[in-house]
């Protein structure tokens, strides 16, 4: 099977301010707050849920196409893509802006002041899905609003299954553009704080929602997942991570799990389990592209885990 994976590339700009924001922030000053914060620790990370996703799936072995916009200073990622063998077909540079990126500062009690700035994710409408071709899979992960609602209309009309991922781009959609969405697609994944808002926004139950698809993928960080499909629900255990270092792009490695038990017809028990690895073996590291392991060490932990092969 071949996957089109719509959505993000971003830089993930991450500084450490090595003291705590409650000790410069004065509550009684909040609203006139003009306040710097030294940050000697700073890394740049390659990001975007298009790119997260893909780079799981090279991982896994299997190959697919990102669809996405991105900035005039986009070389540096290109590079990264290209060192990884990473199609960018259908990466459109635009020229006029920069790529979206996202400015993090973190305190030592992990709080954190986040900025983040769309650029050429905003322009995600002027690719279209039938430029590229031979799909037979799809996901729409968080991306430009315009360019996530023609691209899941391009996946339907095209008869193309596809995954709707919102993510970090629920709130730009209301109720019946979450119905729109939810009736197009073949199968729903969120987290469990987005699948409460999506409940709040359609006005529909969970069972209206999950009989609307073929399955509804819920995430819950460290208790796992639920899996819900023809009117039966799947646990999904938790991989236990050797290390916890960086949640930050572990539902991508996840949804690059799912994406892999479809791509090659696994049963949902062994999809989920596939993506619940990856989500720990992500988990383990900092940043959302610098984790990798050969395919045999992969199957070899997931027996350890769940106590067979796939």
């Amino acid at each position: 099977m071949s996957a089109l994976i719509c959505g993000s590339f971003a830089y993930d700009n991450i500084m450490v301010f090595p003291d705590h924001f409650k000790n410069h922030i004065l509550p009684e000053k909040v609203h006139m707050l003009n306040v710097s914060f030294m940050v000697p620790v700073m890394r740049r990370e390659f990001g975007g849920c298009a790119g997260n996703i893909v780079y799981n799936l090279k991982l896994l072995g299997s190959d697919a196409m990102p669809m996405g916009t991105v900035g005039k200073d986009f070389d540096p990622y290109a590079y990264w893509m290209n060192k990884h063998k990473i199609n960018r077909q259908h990466v459109k540079v635009i020229d006029s802006a920069f790529t979206a990126q996202a400015f993090i500062t973190t305190d030592l009690d992990d709080n954190q002041i986040t900025a983040f700035h769309p650029g050429a994710m905003s322009f995600s409408h002027h690719n279209k899905v039938s430029d590229a071709k031979d799909v037979t899979i799809g996901i729409i992960s968080p991306d430009g609003r315009d360019g996530m609602i023609e691209h899941a209309q391009q996946f339907y009309d095209a008869g193309i299954p596809f995954i709707f991922d919102p993510g970090q781009g629920m709130p730009m959609f209301d109720g019946d553009a979450l119905c729109t969405f939810i009736d197009q697609a073949r199968w729903v994944t969120v987290n469990d704080y987005e699948w409460q808002l999506m409940q709040e926004r359609t006005k529909l139950t969970p069972d209206q929602i999950s009989a609307r698809v073929e399955a509804l993928i819920v995430t819950r960080g460290d208790k796992g997942s639920f899996i819900y499909t023809h009117g039966k629900c799947h646990i999904i255990p938790v991989a236990k991570p050797q290390a916890v270092n960086d949640p930050t792009g572990c539902g991508d490695a996840y949804r690059a799990g799912l994406l892999y038990g479809l791509m090659h017809d696994m049963d949902w028990e062994t999809s989920g389990r596939i993506a619940s690895l990856m989500g720990a073996i992500k988990v383990e590291n900092h940043g959302t592209q610098n984790h990798h392991f050969e395919i045999d060490q992969f199957k070899d932990r997931f027996k350890q885990e769940f106590g067979y092969t796939y």
